[in-house]
């Protein structure tokens, strides 16, 4: 009699910790459907950059980097591509140096350098979006990569 008691109890408590069910509208799986999740980060948080003819490739995975890319960050052709050339030098250098002290600055935000070369024309988009990411990085972790707080 204990034994079936004890059953109906775990059996009770298993349908009453059952998951809750969530109704969605249409609106919402279209949303959705529109931006698919992979490996838990929603595909149009990934911007990516190739240039063939320079073999290189950016790609910028940060939940939330487009969505402020494309409506808070200033606009293409705002900045000149010498005035981007020179902050993203800037910024890399400290990057970088970030990256080789992992007991001074946390490894998970500076997890690997980025080559970038004072010599290479990257164009003006890989320059813009960098720039913007570092700005955008900055200001979501609360970070000084230049030693004083960047402007939008």
């Amino acid at each position: 009699m204990k034994t079936s008691i004890y059953i109906l109890i775990v059996f009770g408590l298993l349908i009453g910790c059952s998951t809750t069910k969530i109704v969605h509208t249409n609106k919402d799986l279209q949303a959705y459907n529109d931006t698919t999740k992979i490996n838990g980060t929603v595909a149009n948080d990934t911007v990516s950059i190739v240039n063939e003819d320079l073999e290189y490739e950016i790609i910028i995975i940060e939940p939330g980097f487009n969505f402020w890319l494309s409506s808070i960050a200033k606009p293409e052709g705002y900045y000149s591509q010498g005035y981007l050339e020179n902050k993203n030098l800037m910024y890399v250098s400290e990057w970088n140096n970030r990256v080789l002290q992992p007991l001074r600055y946390n490894p998970n935000l500076y997890e690997m350098q980025i080559d970038y070369r004072p010599g290479i024309d990257y164009g003006y988009e890989v320059n813009y979006k960098l720039y913007n990411y570092f700005i955008y990085f900055q200001l979501k972790y609360k970070q000084q990569l230049a030693g004083f707080v960047p402007r939008i």
